[in-house]
This record gives structure tokens, C-alpha cells and sequence, in this order.
């Protein structure tokens, strides 16, 4: 408490209410001071008025207001000009301040505070009194994260299951109308998602071949069936293997690049601009992608197949001296047409589920490029995870139908 000289001399007090806040329970500070010059009374705000940090003030406004109502004060002006971060529950104990003093009598004014602040401080009146959060223990927050985790992924089930419906209406309207499709991106992403994916597909579904055939003899060797390592081979690569690798390796090589595009174009607001000219983005940017990864997945799936036999034949011939030639015969009588048609049927549905993954989160991108990453990582994740699911659903149907 010090004294301090008004305008006219005359000495008046200065109480220094409160200086700090939840700053010992590690909370962000919210500054108080009040102060009395003759009848006019003064509150400053300073620091973080939030939830987290005004319930230590409410008694303490609660008082001073009281003593200015008492004390012959005629006017006062609450300062808010250093208030860094406000939220609804600091507005609201602002304007409860300003309404019990000016009950009492007093001119008051709020000062020094943006148009954004007044205009929240004025929202909240009349309002009840927000409940500060209490804490919660680690087990409670955990069970919350859970939840809110369940809740986020099913909305975002709901929404990607709506883009799902406008890219098959926009796809169904392009193939009723081809003058509508945008045949140049096509190509382009053809060669994107295709030609330049040749290289990595072929390299790991050879070596997938190689594994499963040393593998695969190294076990059936213990039984002295070594032949069948052909077999084991032959219905892996063209069933499960070669379509499974190359979804994973698009979703993660295509996929993500559609995401990076499309969140890219967000960023920079080209998507906006689209739409304001008039141009459907979905018609625009998705059904290309889509069309063109229809139609590469499965060429590539095929390149895939064929690599992973070449695979298994290189390593079956050094490890088992199984010449190429019996090789090709021994394949030809363990396996049939329906076995290659089971793994070429899902790459269109594969291709389809990856680049709707990828165009959906890269459009959910907002303006900044953290966002992008994010999003980037979430359309590798979902799509790796729908096709292991699809292809597992795939497995289950084939199984009961006896294919």
C-alpha cells in the first residue's frame, strides 16, 4: 500500500489488489491492480484472462468492487489494454465488474481493448458464470483421449464416406460425358502414378519373390517337398502378394503426393479461386487422380505379379536347382486363371479407396504448412489401413465362395 498524489495534489491511496496469478501452479499469470485517484476509481487487466486462470480473481473482484461502491467513488474506468489472451470466462468476470459498480452508481468505462475483446465482453453478459475446469487425473484423461479419438476417427468416416459419393457422381458424369474428363491431367498422373513407380514395385516384388521362395523351401525341405515351393510361390504372388505390396508402396509413394498437391494448392488458395470461377474442384482435381490410379493400379499389379515369379524362379533355381523351364511347368499345373483374376480384381477397388484417401485429406488441409504434413501422414496411414482391411474382407469373401 503506498500514497500517491491525485491530479490536484491531494493525496490518495494506490492498492496494489493482486499481482500475479496461477503463475505458482504453473498456469499462465492474469494481473490485477486497482487503484483510487479522488472519486474516480481504476482496475487494470493484465496477462491471460482464460478458464484456466481467472478463478482466483472472481473474489477478489468481487471486492474491490464492493469498496469503490462504498467509497464515494463516482467514476471508473476498467483498463484492458494489457490484456494479452481472453476467452469467455475473463470477458464475463469484466463485465459482471462493470455491471456491479455501475449498480452502484459509478460512470464506468472499459478501455484499451480491441474491437474483438469489447465485442466478446459485450456477448457475455448476461451469461452465467463459466465453471473454471477442474483437474483431472491421468487415468480420466487417458479414458477422454480415447473417446474424443473414437469420436474424430467416425466423423471422419462419415465425411470421407460422403466425398466417396460426390467423386462417384462426378466420375459417373465423366464417363457419361467424356468431353467433361480433363484427359491431358489424366495422362499425366498415369505417367506419375505409373511409369514412374516401375522401378520401386519391380525391385520389391522381385525381392518378395526371392524371400518367400528361400523361405518357403528352407521349411518345406523338412518334409521333403521341395517342389511345392513353387506352388507356394505361384498362389502367394498372384493372390495376396503382388497386388498387397504395390497398394502400399502407391498409397505411400501416389498417395501422399496427392495430398501434398491438393494441400499445397489449399495453402495458396488456388482451390478457392477455382470455386470462385466456378470450377468444381472435385471434377477438377479428384476425378483425374482417381481415373488415372484406376487404371495404372492394376498394370502395375501385373508388372508386380510377373516380377515376383521372375523372383521366386532366380531363387528356386540357385537354392533347389529348379531350372526356369520346370519352373514354368510346375507353375502352370499348381496354378490356375482364377488364381491371378482374384489378385487383379482388387486393384481397381485399391486404387480407387488410395487416391480418394489422398484427394480427400489433401482438400482438408487448412492454411498453413504444418497442416500439410499432417494431413500428408493421415492419407498414408488411412489408406495403408482401408486396403489391409479390404484385402482382409477380400480373403474372407473368396474363402466362403470356395474361389
Amino acid at each position: 500500500m503506498t500514497e500517491v498524489a491525485d491530479a490536484t495534489g491531494a493525496p490518495s491511496r494506490e492498492d496494489r489488489i493482486l499481482d500475479s496469478g496461477a503463475g505458482d501452479r504453473g498456469q499462465p499469470e492474469a494481473g490485477l491492480a486497482a487503484r483510487r485517484e479522488a472519486e474516480a476509481a481504476f482496475l487494470d487487466f493484465d496477462g491471460t484472462w482464460t478458464i484456466e486462470t481467472v478463478g482466483s480473481r472472481d473474489a477478489a473482484l468481487r471486492q474491490v468492487s464492493a469498496e469503490f461502491a462504498r467509497g464515494g467513488c463516482t467514476t471508473a474506468c476498467l483498463d484492458i489494454s494489457r490484456v494479452g489472451r481472453l476467452d469467455s470466462a475473463g470477458a464475463w468476470l469484466i463485465h459482471r465488474t462493470r455491471a456491479q459498480l455501475a449498480e452502484a452508481g459509478l460512470a464506468v468505462t472499459v478501455a484499451g481493448g480491441s474491437a474483438a475483446q469489447e465485442t466478446l465482453i459485450a456477448k457475455t453478459g448476461g451469461r452465467q458464470a463459466p465453471v473454471p475446469l477442474e483437474p483431472q487425473g491421468r487415468l480420466v484423461l487417458f479414458v477422454a483421449h480415447i473417446g474424443w479419438s473414437t469420436l474424430r476417427a467416425v466423423e471422419t468416416g462419415r465425411d470421407l464416406l460422403g466425398f466417396m459419393g460426390l467423386t462417384v457422381v462426378a466420375l459417373g458424369g465423366g464417363l457419361l460425358k467424356p468431353a467433361r474428363l480433363r484427359f491431358t491431367s489424366v495422362l499425366v498422373h498415369m505417367e506419375r502414378t505409373g511409369l514412374d513407380a516401375l522401378p520401386i514395385v519391380g525391385l520389391l516384388s522381385f525381392l518378395i519373390g526371392v524371400v518367400l521362395a528361400y523361405q518357403g523351401s528352407d521349411q518345406l525341405a523338412r518334409f521333403g517337398a521341395e517342389i511345392f515351393t513353387v506352388n507356394l510361390v505361384g498362389i502367394s504372388i498372384l493372390r495376396e502378394m503382388g497386388i498387397l505390396i504395390t497398394a502400399i508402396v502407391v498409397a505411400g509413394r501416389s498417395g501422399s503426393a496427392y495430398t501434398a498437391q491438393i494441400g499445397t494448392m489449399k495453402v495458396n488458395q488456388e482451390v478457392d479461386a477455382m470455386m470462385t470461377i466456378g470450377l468444381d474442384p472435385v471434377a477438377v482435381l479428384v476425378v483425374p487422380r482417381v481415373l488415372a490410379l484406376m487404371i495404372t493400379l492394376p498394370l502395375l499389379t501385373f508388372y508386380a505379379d510377373i516380377m515376383g515369379l521372375l523372383g521366386g524362379a532366380t531363387m528356386s533355381w540357385a537354392v533347389l536347382d529348379i531350372d526356369p523351364l520346370l519352373f514354368a511347368r510346375r507353375l502352370n499345373e499348381a496354378v490356375t486363371p482364377m488364381a491371378f483374376w482374384v489378385g487383379m480384381i482388387k486393384a481397381p477397388i485399391f486404387a480407387f479407396v488410395i487416391a480418394l484417401v489422398g484427394c480427400f485429406e489433401g482438400l482438408q488441409v487448412t492454411g498453413n504448412a504444418e497442416s500439410v504434413g499432417h494431413h500428408t501422414t493421415r492419407a498414408v496411414v488411412e489408406a495403408i489401413f482401408l486396403v489391409i482391411v479390404l484385402d482382409a474382407m477380400f480373403s474372407i469373401f473368396f474363402s466362403i465362395i470356395g474361389v
